[in-house]
């Protein structure tokens, strides 16, 4: 066993120093004529910056907003998140969004992917319960800002948070009922907002909130007792009404405001690339299975009209079923798909499920805990400033798998980026400068190739609370300083991503 952790340290060492030569090739060739041009995009191609309303506005319960599920947490469990101080106010973009607008806008961007609070809006989740008009105010004049600067806004109506009244109520989306009160919710903002917003998403990432929170119990006081059985039902509940949440929105958009507003609606969903541990054809069939369990679980009957084959074999009973009108409903619900990637993962096959834990689905009969591959190798390079592994082929790969089975959808990289958690001056970020290049370089060979994708946006504008871990990432382009009075200050990714649009060329 000591022998073994000796190996990966000097393996995870190599790792980091490939990583650090790449860095130093990286800067010696910005100006490379292999480097990305905006020019080589569509002119209609969107290039933006994304957030959510959750990680940025604070002061929810200003101007008449409820609280919503995510601030209720950490104000129950403080000891758990870094940061926790800070959750009622974050960076203040609620009081500071026309400042943020004018950061987009030194940026360059052309659009802004945002989320609008449920409980901004409802504060207790329902219209019976009031609309809140300060909310509705606020988000009006966000919108009306964007685009007075030449930035559509691109609106995910519900990103992790809602409402803590309609979970205390019924148990939020484990609760088929709450399709009727998100339809609610979902109708009130295209009745708004509708005439201005023309990319609409309907949830982000379901099948983390199903795994993370209801298979492995994160930040839930009420998670049933799987992680020793590895037997679980919650995960797939939840992600079956968040499935029907969202082809009952895409049904009334079209239905009663798509011809006039003249827009697109989609869904998000989290991708973590799954690449063989070995050649061993049970290894090659658990990465497989894994898409299957990741990609398949939501695109599957999006475009099929059921769950893949594999997981109604090995869930069993566990996975709901879909009425023959919500199949039809769900068919075809999407005018496009949002990826968010970040890494990719070695896959290995494990039979049994008690040996599974990280935050692999039990089910899958997988487990993506393997830093290196069979031979020793890892999967890219370590990034010795955000501590992962950078692995720009999983994008592409994924970007292709989805066009030859999906039917070649158009497609939106909804985020992408990286952290500076070790990094000792955050606005040095040469690190994320190189990340962002590889998979901007990434897209457009996808593009080249014949996938539709439409847009790309970088994760994040600004210095985002990222739920546990707190602000200590520095996800942002922009760098918040919280001994400063919440100064917006851009760093070196900002420079070079508003050089990258405006010029044409990447330095």
């Amino acid at each position: 066993m000591k022998m073994l952790s000796s190996l990966k340290f000097i393996l995870t060492i190599l790792s980091i120093i490939r990583g650090v030569e790449y860095h130093i090739s990286f800067k010696r060739s910005q100006n490379s004529s292999s480097f990305p041009k905006r020019a080589s995009f569509p002119s209609d191609f969107l290039f933006g910056v994304g957030s959510s309303s959750l990680q940025i506005e604070g002061d929810s319960l200003e101007g008449g907003g409820g609280k919503g599920v995510w601030e209720d947490i950490v104000e129950r469990h403080k000891e758990r998140f870094v940061d926790a101080d800070k959750v009622s106010t974050m960076i203040e973009h609620y009081k500071r969004y026309k400042e943020d607008v004018k950061h987009l806008k030194y940026l360059g961007v052309n659009s802004y992917r945002m989320s609008i609070s449920w409980s901004r809006i409802l504060p207790d989740g329902t219209l019976k319960g009031g609309i809140n008009k300060e909310g509705i105010k606020f988000y009006n004049n966000l919108i009306n800002e964007l685009l007075a600067n030449g930035i559509e806004p691109f609106v995910t109506i519900v990103h992790f948070d809602y409402p803590v009244a309609i979970q205390q109520k019924i148990g939020g989306f484990l609760n088929h009922t709450i399709v009727k009160y998100y339809k609610d919710y979902c109708k009130l903002l295209f009745k708004t907002y509708g005439d201005r917003v023309k990319h609409w998403t309907t949830t982000n990432e379901p099948q983390v909130v199903a795994i993370y929170k209801y298979m492995h119990g994160y930040d839930n006081d009420a998670a049933e007792p799987c992680q020793d059985t590895k037997i679980c039902s919650q995960a797939y509940t939840v992600l079956h009404n968040f499935l029907i949440c969202h082809a009952t929105a895409t049904h009334l958009y079209r239905q009663q405001f798509q011809e006039t507003q003249r827009g697109d609606i989609g869904i998000v969903i989290s991708y973590q690339g799954f690449v063989p541990y070995s050649s061993k054809p049970e290894d090659v069939a658990a990465a497989q299975r894994l898409m299957d369990f990741w990609l398949g679980w939501i695109l599957e009957p999006l475009f099929y009209g059921d769950y893949p084959q594999i997981m109604r074999k090995l869930v069993g009973n566990r996975l709901p079923k879909f009425t023959k009108k919500e199949k039809h409903m769900i068919k075809g619900s999407a005018d496009f798909i949002g990826i968010n990637y970040y890494t990719s993962q070695f896959a290995r096959y494990e039979p049994n499920r008690t040996n599974i834990n990280g935050l692999d689905n039990f089910d899958a009969l997988a487990t993506t805990s393997e830093e290196f591959n069979i031979e020793g190798k890892p999967l890219g390079h370590k990034d010795q400033y955000s501590g992962r592994y950078v692995y720009p082929k999983g994008l592409y790969d994924v970007l292709i798998f989805i066009k030859e089975k999906y039917q070649n959808p158009n497609i939106y990289i909804t985020e992408n980026g990286t952290p500076s958690s070790n990094n000792p001056n955050p606005l040095i970020d040469d690190h994320r400068i190189a990340y962002i290049t590889e998979h901007i370089n990434a897209t457009k060979a996808a593009i080249d190739n014949g996938v539709k994708v439409r847009g790309y946006f970088v994760w994040t504008a600004f210095d985002t609370f990222e739920f546990e871990a707190g602000y200590s990432g520095h996800w942002g382009l922009y760098h918040v300083d919280f001994n400063n009075s919440l100064k917006r200050i851009p760093k070196a990714s900002a420079k070079w991503y508003r050089n990258f649009l405006k010029s044409n060329g990447g330095h």
